[in-house]
C-alpha cells in the first residue's frame, strides 16, 4: 500500500477506536436509545436525498437496517449505559467474526476449515476470560448485552453478504433510516418522553459534537474511506488492519476515561485479537471449504466474475474479514489475490 494509503487506514482504525470513547461521552447527554436514533438520523439526512435508491431489494435494506442499527447498536449502547467500559466493549465486540462464520455455516453453508475452527475456539476463550475479569470488577449485565451486540452484528454481516449491494455507501445510509423511528418508539416507552425531552433541551456543543462523530467521522467518513481501500487494494491487504480497533479503543479509554487494564484483560485481548485473526484470514487464505465438490475445470476461458462485494466495515469496530464461499466453478486466477474480505457496515 502507498504510503498515504496506510497513513488512511490508521486513521480510519483510529476514529473506530476513538468512538467507544465517544459514545461514553454522548451517553453523558442522552438516553441510550434516543442517542442511538439520533446517530442513525444524522447519518442518515440529508444524505438520504443525495445517494439514489439502494438498489438492493427493500427486505434486505430492511433486514441489515433492523439487525444492525436497531438490535446490534442498541444492544451495544445500551450496555456502555450500564456499565460495559469502552476500552472492553471495543475489544468485546470484535467476536463478531466468529458469530459470522458460525451463522454463515447454517445460512451460507460455508464450512469452516481446521484453523478458522481453531481461531472461533480462541477467541470464544478470551470472552471466557474477559467475562471473568468483568465478573470480578463490574457489571456482567452491560458485558453481555455488548456480547448480544457482536451476535446481531453477525447477523447483518450475513444479510449484507446476501444482498450484495453494489454501492455501499449508499446502502448504509438507507441502512441508516431503517432504524429511526423503532428507536425513538423504544425510547419513549423505555426511557419516557420526559427524560428524551430534557436531553433536547440540554442539548450543548458536547452532545452535538458526540452525534456528529459517531455518524459522519466514524460511519460516513470511516465507511467510505474503507470502501476505497477495498477498491483500491485486495481485501487480505487492507482487513488486517481492524484488528488496530481494540488498540486505539483500549488505548484511548485508558487514557481519556481512566480505564485500567487489568492482567485478566490483557489475556482476554491476546486471545481474541488472536483468534479473530484465525478466523478471519483463514478464510482469505483458503481456509474454507466449499460444500460441495467443485466441477473440472472449463477448457473454455471465462473472465473472472463479478466479485460479490467488498463492505466496508463497521465504524464502531472492525470489519468481518470472512471471504465469501468458494465458487464451484473456479475461474482462471488474474494474480489480484484472494477473494474479497467480507465486511460490516455501521
Amino acid at each position: 500500500m502507498r504510503p498515504a494509503h496506510l497513513a488512511l487506514a490508521v486513521l480510519i482504525t483510529a476514529a473506530w477506536g476513538v468512538n467507544f470513547v465517544v459514545i461514553e461521552v454522548g451517553l453523558d447527554h442522552f438516553p441510550p436509545l434516543l442517542f442511538c436514533a439520533l446517530r442513525f438520523t444524522a447519518a442518515a439526512l440529508p444524505a438520504v436525498f443525495l445517494v439514489g435508491r439502494p438498489q438492493v431489494p427493500w427486505r434486505w435494506v430492511i433486514g441489515v437496517g433492523l439487525a444492525l442499527g436497531l438490535a446490534k447498536f442498541g444492544l451495544l449502547f445500551v450496555g456502555m449505559n450500564q456499565g460495559a467500559p469502552a476500552g472492553l466493549s471495543s475489544l468485546v465486540l470484535q467476536v463478531q467474526a466468529v458469530f459470522t462464520a458460525l451463522f454463515a455455516a447454517f445460512a451460507l453453508g460455508e464450512r469452516p476449515g481446521p484453523v478458522r475452527l481453531l481461531g472461533m475456539g480462541v477467541a470464544l476463550g478470551g470472552i471466557a476470560v474477559a467475562a471473568v475479569d468483568e465478573g470480578t470488577s463490574g457489571p456482567v449485565l452491560g458485558f453481555a448485552l455488548v456480547v448480544a451486540a457482536a451476535a446481531f452484528w453477525g447477523v447483518s454481516n450475513v444479510l449484507t453478504r446476501k444482498a450484495a449491494p453494489p454501492d455501499g455507501l449508499r446502502f448504509m445510509v438507507w441502512v441508516s433510516v431503517v432504524p429511526v423511528l423503532p428507536l425513538l418508539g423504544l425510547s419513549l416507552v423505555f426511557e419516557g418522553p420526559q427524560r428524551d425531552l430534557e436531553a433536547l433541551r440540554g442539548l450543548d456543543w458536547s452532545g452535538l459534537g458526540a452525534i456528529a462523530f459517531v455518524a459522519w467521522g466514524t460511519t460516513l467518513f470511516g465507511f467510505g474511506a474503507w470502501g476505497f481501500l477495498l477498491r483500491t487494494y485486495d481485501a487480505s491487504a487492507v482487513a488486517p488492519f481492524s484488528l488496530l480497533v481494540p488498540v486505539f479503543g483500549m488505548s484511548s479509554a485508558a487514557l481519556l476515561l481512566g480505564e485500567g487494564i487489568s492482567p485478566l484483560r490483557w489475556l482476554a485481548a491476546a486471545l481474541l485479537v488472536g483468534g479473530v485473526a484465525l478466523t478471519s484470514f483463514a478464510g482469505a487464505r483458503g481456509g474454507g471449504r466449499p460444500t460441495a465438490p467443485p466441477k473440472g475445470p472449463d477448457p473454455t476461458p471465462k473472465p473472472d466474475p463479478k466479485p460479490a462485494l467488498k463492505p466496508g466495515p463497521d465504524p464502531v469496530a472492525a470489519p468481518d474479514p470472512i471471504a465469501p464461499t468458494p465458487t464451484p466453478t473456479p475461474a482462471p486466477t488474474t494474480g489480484a489475490g484472494p477473494a474479497p474480505a467480507a465486511g460490516s457496515p455501521a
